[in-house]
């Protein structure tokens, strides 16, 4: 909404767009462009559902190309007293509550020209995947830490860093004696 006035839409008109097909409205204040040519991304979503959703576990595992599975909903880690207006339909979200320490923990913004999203980094996604490995299957977990271990640009640092923080080291430490 604020990008539309931005460009000198009064609401008469924005409203008229989403009458005549054109936008589609989202929520209160977020349009959708039927129209738009560019690269798209589910992720893209998340910032009109969740103002301060992050895309973490599976979703950003697969972002990062640590897993060959695709999740069939987009994960988004909200803080804990945070709401949802409205849960979408498309794209599918999973919400997880995580607590204020561990949610602002290696957040990144990703820019894609005009779109961005927040999305937890690399180590952060790893620690998680471990942090939560009982509600994700053993094979995915391993997966994905085989493939980040392979991956130059790890820092094992930051992801003991993360893990104690989180408090999962010894079983980080110990998955990575196995490991490497």
């Amino acid at each position: 909404m604020q990008e539309l006035k931005e460009r000198g839409l009064l609401q008469y008109k924005i409203s008229k767009l989403v009458n005549m097909g054109k936008l589609i409205k989202l929520i209160k204040s977020y349009f959708e462009n039927i129209n738009y040519c560019g690269e798209e991304s589910d992720f893209y979503y998340v910032e009109a559902y969740a103002p301060k959703g992050v895309i973490c576990l599976l979703s950003a595992a697969s972002y990062y190309n640590l897993t060959t599975y695709i999740p069939d909903a987009v994960d988004v880690a909200i803080p804990r007293k945070a709401k949802m207006s409205t849960i979408p339909d498309w794209p599918p979200m999973k919400v997880h509550y995580y607590t204020n320490d561990r949610h602002d923990i290696g957040v990144i913004m990703v820019k894609e020209g005009k779109n961005e999203f927040q999305i937890c980094n690399m180590e952060k996604t790893v620690v998680d995947i471990i942090y939560y490995r009982k509600k994700i299957s053993i094979e995915e977990m391993k997966e994905i830490m085989v493939n980040y271990l392979r991956r130059k640009e790890r820092n094992l640092n930051r992801l003991i860093q993360y893990a104690q923080l989180m408090k999962c080291e010894k079983v980080m430490r110990q998955y990575l004696d196995v490991l490497l």
